[in-house]
C-alpha cells in the first residue's frame, strides 16, 4: 500500500501532461502510485500516460472508453486508488520539488488529518508565478490537528480539489465522489472540509496551477457556465441531509452569490445575450438558498442586491458609469503627472543656472537602495573628515530609515532632489548612468562600481547578446563620459574597467571603500557581529560567495555547504551568499550555514 494516490485526469493537455507526470515521478518521497486517467482524450495523451507506464512501474493508466468529464474521471482514479492519501493533480499542473516530501512530514507531524490543505502559486504563460494571496489562512502556528470550525477561513481558499491531500479511508466511509459538469470541485471541497473530524495545513507552494494563455475550460465561453447552479444545489442538498452543518449555511451562501457575481461579471465565460438569462436564474438561487437573519457586510450588500433582485441593467449602467469614472481618473492623472514633469523641467533648469554648492555631497546607489555599499563608507567618511560638508542621500521613501539621522533624506523625483542633483558640486554614484542628471562645469562625479568584474561587462557584452538583455551601449558611455574619478579596488578592476568602460575619468586605485571597516573594527565590533550572525564563540566563519557565471550555458551547481561544514568539522561555519533559482536566500538545514 503506497502512502500516496496521486490520480491525473488528462484531456486535450498533451502540450503539458509529460511535464506533469515528470513532477509527479522525479518527487523526492517515492512511495506513491500515479493513476493516470486518460478521458478518452482526442489527442496523443494516452500515448504519453502509456509510455511513461512503460517505464515506471509506479504508474498505473486507465483508458476510459468515452469521455464523462473531469469529476467522473478521478472518481474513476479513485475506485482504483490504494494509496493512505489521496493527491489529486490536474495534467495541466505541476507538483513542486519535494512537496510530497514536505506533505509526508506534515501528515507524519499532526497525527495523519482526514484533510491537509497546502498552498499552491499561479504559473502564467509569461513565466510568471505568483502565490496565493490568502495564504496566510495556512498558518502552522497554534495546535493541528483541528476542525474547520476552529479555522473557518479555510473556506475562502480556491474551491479546488488539488490543493489537498485526503486520507482515503475517510473520503470512501464518507462516500464522497465528484459530480459531473463544471465546477465539479465545488460540491467536492466544502461537504469535504465541513465534514472532516481533522484537518491540518502546510504553508508552503506545493503546486504549480498553470495559467494558460488560451483553452483553459474557466476561460472558455459556453452556456456550460450554467452548470454552476446545480453545483451549488448539490452542496446546499448536502447540509440539507446533515442537520449537524446547518451552522455553515450563512457561509456558504455568502460564497454561492460571490461565485456567481464572478462567473457573470467575467467576460469570457458567458456567451453574448446570455448574461440577462444567468442573472435571472441567479436570483431564483438566491431566493432558494438564502438563510433569513443571515447578515450580510456592508462592503458586499450592493452585489448581493444585484443578485437577490435581479437587476441586470442596473448592473449595465453601472459598469458604464465606473468605465466612465475610470477613463475620466486616468485623463485627470495622466494631465496632473505631464504638468508636474513639465514644472519639474522648469525647476531643474532654473537651478542648474545658479552656481554648484560646494558644500554639498549626493549619494545614491542602483536601483534608488537604501543606505549601503561603497558610496555608504564614503558618506560616512565625509561627516566624519569634512563636517562641514552637507550630505544627501537619495532613494525611496520606505528605505528613509536605513540613513543615517545626519544624512538629508530624498526621494528621487522630487524637487528637493533635482535641486540637490543640479547644486551639489559632488555626486557619488555605483550607478552607471544617474537618471536626470545633465552634468554641468564644476560637478564632480565620483562613480565606485559594485563588485569585482569577474564576469562580462561593459563593450565584453556586445559579443554577449544573452548576459547583454536590453543594454544601450551608446547610452551606457553616455554615462561613463559624466564621470570624473572610479574608485577601484585592484589592479585587475583597474585594468578591466578603463578597457571595457573606456571614458577621461581619472582612475582611484584605492580599494574599496566599504571594506575600510574590516581594517578599523574593534574586537567588540567582531564579536557583535559574530553574535548578530549566530557565528559561536572560538568557531572559524568562512564566507562563500560565488561570482555570477555568465559565460555558462546552464546554471552552475553550487555546493553541497552542508557536506562541506560536515567533512570540515564542528569547529566550523559557512556564511553563504548562495542564492535560489528564484533569487531567494536558500534554506539551511543547519545552524552551521547561514
Amino acid at each position: 500500500m503506497p502512502r500516496f494516490s496521486v490520480i491525473v485526469p488528462a484531456y486535450q493537455v498533451q502540450a503539458y501532461l509529460r511535464e506533469c507526470l515528470e513532477s509527479v515521478l522525479s518527487q523526492s518521497y517515492p512511495d506513491l502510485e500515479l493513476i493516470a486517467v486518460d478521458d478518452c482524450s482526442p489527442d496523443a495523451c494516452g500515448a504519453v500516460i502509456d509510455e511513461f507506464a512503460a517505464r515506471d512501474p509506479r504508474v498505473r493508466p486507465v483508458h476510459l472508453p468515452a469521455n464523462i468529464g473531469l469529476g467522473p474521471a478521478r472518481n474513476a482514479g479513485m475506485a482504483r486508488a490504494t494509496g493512505d492519501y489521496l493527491v489529486f493533480l490536474d495534467g495541466d499542473d505541476t507538483l513542486t520539488p519535494d512537496a510530497l516530501l514536505s506533505v509526508a512530514d506534515r501528515l507524519k507531524e499532526t497525527g495523519d488529518p482526514d484533510v491537509l490543505v497546502y498552498d499552491y502559486a499561479r504559473a502564467y504563460w509569461t513565466g510568471e508565478t505568483v502565490r496565493n494571496q490568502v495564504a496566510a489562512q495556512l498558518a502552522e502556528h497554534g495546535p493541528a490537528p483541528f476542525t474547520l470550525a476552529d479555522r473557518p477561513g479555510l473556506l475562502s481558499l480556491l474551491a479546488v480539489a488539488w490543493n489537498k491531500a485526503y486520507r482515503r479511508e475517510f473520503v470512501e466511509r464518507e462516500g464522497f465522489t465528484f459530480p459531473p459538469g463544471y465546477y465539479e470541485d465545488t460540491p467536492w471541497t466544502y461537504p469535504v472540509l465541513m465534514t472532516a473530524g481533522t484537518v491540518a495545513t502546510l504553508d508552503r507552494v506545493c503546486v504549480h496551477y498553470r495559467q494558460r494563455r488560451t483553452g483553459g475550460i474557466l476561460h472558455t465561453t459556453s452556456e456550460r457556465h450554467f452548470e454552476v447552479f446545480g453545483q451549488y444545489d448539490r452542496v446546499f442538498a448536502h447540509l440539507d441531509a446533515h442537520p449537524d452543518l446547518e451552522r455553515w449555511r450563512p457561509v456558504l451562501f455568502r460564497r454561492m452569490v460571490d461565485h456567481l457575481l464572478t462567473v457573470y461579471t467575467r467576460p469570457d465565460r458567458l456567451p453574448r445575450g446570455s448574461r440577462a438569462a444567468f442573472l435571472r436564474r441567479a436570483r431564483e438561487q438566491y431566493r432558494r438558498h438564502r438563510t433569513p437573519g443571515a447578515p450580510v457586510p456592508a462592503r458586499a450588500r450592493v452585489r448581493h442586491a444585484l443578485v437577490r433582485f435581479g437587476l441586470h441593467r442596473t448592473y449595465r449602467v453601472l459598469r458604464l458609469a465606473a468605465a466612465l469614472g475610470r477613463r475620466a481618473g486616468r485623463v485627470r492623472r495622466r494631465a496632473l503627472r505631464g504638468l508636474r514633469r513639465a514644472l519639474l523641467r522648469t525647476h531643474y533648469r532654473v537651478q542648474r543656472l545658479l552656481p554648484p554648492d560646494t558644500g554639498r555631497v549626493l549619494f545614491t546607489v542602483e536601483g534608488d537602495g537604501g543606505y549601503g555599499g561603497d558610496p555608504a563608507a564614503l558618506e560616512s567618511a565625509v561627516r566624519d573628515h569634512a563636517p562641514r560638508v552637507r550630505t544627501a542621500w537619495a532613494t525611496r521613501r520606505e528605505l528613509h530609515h536605513t540613513l543615517p539621522t545626519a544624512t538629508r533624506r530624498l526621494v528621487p523625483g522630487t524637487a528637493a532632489h533635482l535641486t540637490a542633483l543640479a547644486r551639489s558640486a559632488y555626486v557619488v554614484t555605483d550607478r552607471a548612468l544617474v537618471p536626470g542628471l545633465v552634468k554641468r562645469k564644476g560637478q564632480i562625479l565620483v562613480h565606485t562600481p559594485p563588485g569585482t568584474p569577474l564576469a562580462y561587462a561593459g563593450l565584453d557584452l556586445q559579443d554577449r547578446p544573452a548576459a547583454a538583455r536590453d543594454t544601450d551601449f551608446a547610452r551606457l558611455l553616455e554615462g561613463v563620459d559624466q564621470w570624473d574619478h572610479v574608485v577601484t579596488g585592484d589592479r585587475h578592476s583597474t585594468l578591466t574597467y578603463e578597457r571595457v568602460l573606456p571614458g577621461r575619468y581619472r582612475t582611484l586605485e584605492y580599494g574599496r571603500p566599504r571594506t575600510d571597516r574590516f581594517h578599523t573594527a574593534t574586537p567588540q565590533d567582531v564579536a557583535v557581529l559574530r553574535d548578530c550572525l549566530g557565528v559561536p564563540a572560538g568557531a572559524v566563519a568562512i564566507l562563500y560567495a560565488p561570482a555570477p557565471r555568465d559565460y555558462r550555458r546552464t546554471p552552475v551547481r553550487t555546493l553541497d555547504l552542508e557536506r562541506v561544514v560536515r567533512r570540515l568539522g564542528p569547529r566550523f561555519v559557512i556564511l553563504s551568499r548562495a542564492a535560489g533559482p528564484d533569487g531567494e536566500p536558500l534554506e539551511a538545514a543547519s545552524d552551521r550555514v547561514v
